[in-house]
């Protein structure tokens, strides 16, 4: 058998072929693509994110949870733009975090993302009404009094807190805060909303209704809203969830809703995958691996249509 060189007519083929490739996430609203955080403190390097991978459509209301220094936060604050990745590539909307100036990444805060803080008493201006801490964002881009009024009374009523709108925040409850505090990062109509612990401050009952606001803020709007949590029955209103551990996505639970055709009775199923990352590296559930005894190593077959992953048999 004899083997023969490409031509360079052929190898420009090649080349233009790969270039004409739709790049990763070219269609997300969101992309992360290996991204990696990296802080110093007293000379001893802490990497927050370690090769981050995420994807996020338009039109997406998504949860991201995960413990206590998993990296959740620290994702929420790129996005954010008020920090920036160490190394990897991050996009929100047409915009690249890694290379925008100080100017950018302003404007970027004020038009593309809007963000709630988890203490209420972070999102408002105290010396506001909620009408004037909503039109206040409105003020800064430039929009007149009257558009400013109209759309304030808008995002209140939408969000039902429309009888507040003469209340300084310590004349509301904290639900009433937080959908105030939701009409403001919603004001200049981002692309991204952005939430980190929302419901955190809150009882179970004033927590299913902030989430009811940005339900409805993500149908009747048509806002991509990320959210950060540890609360559970949050993240099971959300059509997918995101788990980040040790500084890359481990795991994602999608949910669908099914209609037995007999009874018409509506279920939403529930499916746990696991993450592949674009190294091709998987985080298998630590319940998984504590069960069958899987250490350091474990041994693949590939099968015609899948690959079973086995304890490592051979140090018994």
């Amino acid at each position: 058998m004899t083997t023969t060189d490409p031509t360079l007519a052929e190898l420009t083929d090649r080349v233009t072929s790969a270039r004409e490739q739709p790049g990763y996430g070219h269609d997300a609203l969101i992309t992360c693509d290996r991204l990696v955080r990296v802080f110093s403190t007293d000379g001893v390097e802490v990497q927050a994110l370690q090769g981050l991978d995420l994807l996020v459509r338009e039109g997406e209301l998504m949860a991201l949870v995960g413990a206590s220094g998993s990296g959740k936060s620290t994702l929420m604050n790129i996005l954010a733009g008020l920090d920036t990745p160490t190394a990897g590539a991050a996009r929100v909307a047409g915009h690249d975090l890694l290379a925008m100036t100080a100017k950018d990444r302003l404007r970027y805060r004020r038009k593309v993302v809007g963000f709630i803080w988890q203490q209420t008493s972070r999102n408002l201006l105290p010396y506001l009404t909620a009408a004037q801490n909503v039109a206040l964002p409105l003020q800064l881009t430039g929009h007149r009094a009257r558009a400013r009024d109209e759309r304030a009374l808008a995002l209140l009523e939408l969000l039902q807190v429309a009888d507040c709108r003469d209340r300084h925040p310590h004349q509301m409850s904290g639900g009433q805060q937080q959908r105030v505090a939701i009409a403001v990062a919603l004001a200049n109509d981002p692309s991204v909303l952005l939430a980190d612990e929302p419901t955190g401050e809150l009882d179970s009952h004033t927590a299913e209704q902030i989430f009811a606001a940005f339900r409805t803020a993500n149908e009747e709007l048509g806002t991509t809203i990320v959210i950060v949590t540890h609360d559970r029955a949050v993240a099971t209103e959300v059509r997918r969830t995101v788990a980040i551990r040790d500084g890359r996505t481990s795991t994602e639970v999608l949910r669908r809703s099914e209609v037995d055709a007999s009874t018409g009775h509506e279920t939403v199923v529930a499916r746990e995958y696991a993450m592949l990352d674009r190294a091709g590296r998987l985080q298998l559930p630590a319940e998984y691996t504590r069960t069958l005894g899987m250490r350091d190593r474990v041994a693949l077959d590939l099968e015609e249509d899948h690959i079973t992953v086995w304890p490592d048999d051979s140090a018994g």
